[in-house]
């Protein structure tokens, strides 16, 4: 774990320059399990609570990536993606991530502009991939298809989604209202009822919601109550709802969702931008869009494998055909007056490159062993199929979105 203070300095002088307060509260924000469905950062300390409770000051908690972090930047090192400088030109940052995970859609987004807002609801990661698979499989999917994958978004904080109608017209047009209600039951006790809150919508402030219902009740709003108390605990959300004797559950419940945060509306706008352009997506295009950001990384992937193995190939080249006529190389670095000479010498008479010479006058005399010279071929062998390996995937579309499907299984089963 690292100090939140000092992120939260590393990414206003190299990356954003910001106020501290804003920083410290995106990253507290990035590892709340109920604010996050899958978390970015994995909190030591006081990260806040669904009750409001702010976070402990960032000179006391402390941070790290989680596994999820490390599949969105897993090959950045690999010129997967474009680097642009930052705001003072003195250092470089990602356009975008590399991401193995369509993040926009697991963990959601919401944020406002000048003209402009978007409100992304987050989903399931195993649905995500069922969705994604299906789509490589067949390019023609429609959405109803699709929608037998991913049957809606998946809210952190659990709670039941109310209707079909508002998440068939999002996922359809990009835009669309999302009917969200708190998940209860109702336990009976001798002579009363009793109704406990298990779930809650996405973005309830729980103790928020317990003033609210007893303010209803003290103001005689709502009848039928006797006792609202928190018993919540680690194992997760239990609020008791105590009824008097004549008071019909069925009744104070659907009085609770009309008048209380139990029930309320996630109006979904689904904006992005692409290639420098804000745009509302559907779906399908967001997943399609996704798969293709996909194909780029794993090309640019591989043409940088593919060039970093035909390096070291000709390299080892260079030491096989020194190791072949070791006689003749011996006597001509003998002879020669200094390193320049010797250099010269070798690329004139066997025909090798500068990089391959220098990688001879550099060789150690341990290399001329058998078991080192079995050890070069076969790496050299190795190479020579892993080229030819990188090599198909440049060439087939097949196998690149073979490469894109085995990556989400592997992620899925993680």
């Amino acid at each position: 774990y690292m100090k939140s203070a000092r992120i939260v300095g590393e990414v206003i002088g190299k990356y954003h320059p910001h106020g501290d307060t804003a920083v410290y509260d995106a990253l507290v924000r990035m590892a709340q399990k109920f604010s996050m469905r899958y978390p970015v950062v994995d909190g030591q300390g006081n990260f806040g609570s669904i009750d409001g409770d702010s976070a402990a000051a960032m000179r006391y908690t402390e941070a790290r990536m989680t596994m999820l972090t490390e599949e969105l930047l897993k090959d950045i090192d690999k010129d997967t993606v474009d680097f642009v400088p930052n705001y003072d030109d003195r250092e470089v940052e990602p356009d975008v991530l590399p991401s193995r995970v369509p993040n926009l859609l697991l963990n959601g987004s919401s944020g406002i502009a000048v003209g402009m807002a978007t409100n992304i609801p987050p989903h399931s990661l195993d649905e995500l991939i069922d969705g994604l698979l299906l789509l490589l499989e067949n390019k023609e999917a429609t959405l109803e298809e699709v929608m037998e994958f991913i049957k809606g978004p998946d809210f952190p904080t659990g709670g039941i989604i109310f209707g079909k109608k508002g998440i068939i017209e999002a996922y359809r047009t990009g835009r669309g209202r999302v009917k969200l209600r708190a998940k209860t039951h109702i336990e009976k006790k001798p002579n009363k009822d009793v109704i406990v809150i298990d779930e809650l919508p996405y973005q309830t402030n729980k103790a928020r919601l317990i003033e609210q219902i007893a303010e209803l009740v003290k103001d005689k709003q709502i009848d039928g109550i006797s006792e609202v108390r928190d018993e919540s605990d680690k194992d997760g959300i239990r609020v008791v709802i105590e009824l008097k004797r004549d008071a019909m559950s069925d009744i104070v419940l659907n009085n609770l969702f009309k008048s209380t945060t139990m029930e309320s509306t996630f109006g979904v706008i689904m904006l992005a931008i692409n290639n420098k352009e804000p745009k509302v997506f559907n779906l399908v295009e967001l997943l399609k869009l996704f798969l293709n950001h996909r194909k780029t990384v794993i090309i640019r992937r591989t043409i940088f494998e593919l060039e970093k193995a035909r390096a070291r190939a000709h390299i080892l080249e260079g030491l096989k055909i020194a190791l072949d006529n070791i006689d003749e190389v011996i006597e001509l670095i003998r002879n020669s007056a200094d390193t320049a000479v010797a250099r010269e010498g070798l690329m004139s008479k066997f025909n090798l490159s500068e990089l391959q010479a220098n990688a001879i006058l550099d060789m150690r005399l341990s290399k001329l062993t058998g078991l080192e010279r079995e050890k070069l071929e076969a790496e050299l062998a190795e190479l020579m199929a892993e080229i030819a390996r990188l090599d198909e995937i440049l060439k087939s579309e097949t196998l690149l979105e073979n490469l894109i499907k085995e990556e989400l299984l592997e992620i899925k089963n993680k």
